[in-house]
């Protein structure tokens, strides 16, 4: 039950304030004793420009539910900035690396004219370091530019664990996000939900995912293994039944879900026949999977999801986070009397109905 729980409030974040007792609070990582949370929040207006004129009493922010006392860092957009930039080079990730060909410019307009530190992770079935932390943006283009296709793995959870302890090392005041590319579903990674979350918590971590589907692949696959199909009369029989020890056990198919989290949700929709069709139905009408793992990180986080087909979407993408990445308002409390493990935040604008505000959603507090 806990890994259900678990993958249920990654896929659901809006049920996070209902359950946050469902994930195992041990190892917890915001030490709040001497530790602000961090809350940039980027507020734009109908027209999707971002707005500079509110001030910390314009906002409202609560957690689990209390409200708490803001503040509100008035220099902001010159912090300097470390960014990892985390490209799936493995499964269909393969097929991508002529899109990242010729990034440079745009790599460098999103660090911006500030201090910055960048550098390159590839991952396939495992995380591979290909570029270290370094000033120089171009070289980090470059990096992008001589990728190499990788095997048929994609574990976005291990390459954004790796990523994390990568910006765990930079000093303490800089900004540290991360840029992902990557498809929807994760293949292969040892990283749990549960602890890829806390490692997001910890470090304050933005997120800024450029995501492309492989949907109709997926919804297939996912068709042919795991919907009833008639066997005569009234009878119902699942083309490919449970592993011999459950649908926990190791299952003999390669193309089976490894993580543990997705599996148990597998085992989920077998008990409850109508989630699986409505899953397979998400897929086939939104091009992506129900559980797209890049855009729930970015929510979580307070960072962005942007939908890519080819270089010149990903570009527009990547023009548009340069451009709000500095515009962020860097607010910030300390959590009165916090309770070990998950917490859900909300951050909202009193009294400016028709401006959206992006922010992160969540943080791990310790004992």
């Amino acid at each position: 039950m806990k890994w259900i729980a678990a993958f249920a409030l990654l896929g659901l974040p809006a049920a996070f304030a209902q359950a946050p007792a469902a994930v195992s609070p041990q190892s917890p990582q915001v030490r709040a004793q001497s530790t602000v949370v961090l809350v940039p929040a980027l507020v734009r207006n109908a027209q999707g420009e971002p707005v500079f004129t509110l001030k910390a009493s314009d906002f409202r922010v609560t957690d689990d539910g209390v409200e708490q006392q803001l503040t509100l860092d008035e220099e902001t957009g010159g912090e300097p900035l470390a960014l990892v930039v985390a490209v799936e080079t493995g499964r269909a990730g393969a097929r991508k690396l002529d899109a990242y060909r010729n990034l440079n410019a745009v790599i460098a307009a999103v660090v911006g004219n500030v201090p910055h530190r960048v550098a390159v992770v590839g991952f396939d079935s495992a995380p591979t370091l290909l570029l270290g932390f370094t000033s120089n943006a171009d070289a980090a283009g470059a990096a992008l530019r001589d990728l190499e296709p990788g095997d048929k793995g994609a574990a976005i959870l291990d390459g954004l664990k790796f990523s994390v302890d990568l910006l765990r090392a930079q000093p303490p005041p800089w900004r540290r996000s991360i840029l992902l590319i990557s498809e929807s579903l994760d293949h292969g990674s040892q990283t749990t939900l549960e602890d890829a979350l806390r490692a997001i918590g910890d470090t304050n971590t933005a997120i800024y995912a450029l995501g492309f589907s492989t949907g109709k692949s997926e919804a297939a696959h996912y068709a042919d293994r795991e919907l009833p199909i008639h066997t005569g009369g009234n009878g119902l029989e699942n083309a490919h039944p449970n592993p011999p020890h459950g649908c926990m056990g190791k299952d003999p198919d390669p193309d089976a879900p490894t993580n543990k989290a997705v599996q148990a949700w597998g085992c989920l929709t077998q008990l409850a026949p109508p989630l699986g069709l409505a899953t397979v139905a998400g897929i086939a009408a939104a091009n992506g999977l129900q559980r797209n793992v890049p855009e729930t990180v970015a929510q979580l986080t307070g960072g962005e999801y942007f939908h890519f087909e080819d270089a010149r979407g990903l570009v527009r993408a990547l023009v548009t986070i340069s451009n709000h990445v500095p515009n962020r308002y860097m607010l910030s409390f300390q959590p009165q009397s916090p309770h070990p493990g998950f917490h859900s935040i909300e951050l909202r604008l009193r009294d400016y109905p028709r401006l959206k505000v992006t922010a992160r959603s969540s943080y791990w507090a310790d004992n």
